[in-house]
């Protein structure tokens, strides 16, 4: 995890997300409440634990985005959060345009 992944400024970011556990392949359908360059945090109240390597796809208005990322924490009865590791450079571009829409409101 990068240093910079707990102090990156974070947007409030309402999207649906779609998480799969790689060991389970178990898929869940959240929504995501927050959004950075390095993550997201997703609104649930039964988070994967820690550590936990998860494909996601979240998708906002006509467009989505998919990365590979990790639970990096969780609180209880709130959410968790995830890191990503992985993210093409389309998704990129997608990421840097949202955030760049947020931080323009």
């Amino acid at each position: 995890m990068p240093v910079g992944y707990l102090r990156a400024r974070r947007y409030s970011f309402r999207a649906s997300i779609e998480l799969t556990d790689l060991r389970s392949e178990t898929q869940t359908k959240e929504q995501t409440s927050d959004l950075s360059v390095f993550g997201c945090h997703v609104a649930t109240l039964k988070p994967l634990p820690p550590g936990t390597k998860v494909r996601i796809k979240i998708s906002h208005r006509s467009e989505s985005l998919e990365a590979l990322g990790r639970v990096a924490f969780v609180r209880p009865n709130v959410g968790m959060g995830i890191f990503f590791t992985r993210i093409e450079p389309h998704d990129q571009s997608v990421l840097d345009k949202w955030i760049a829409e947020l931080r323009g409101q």
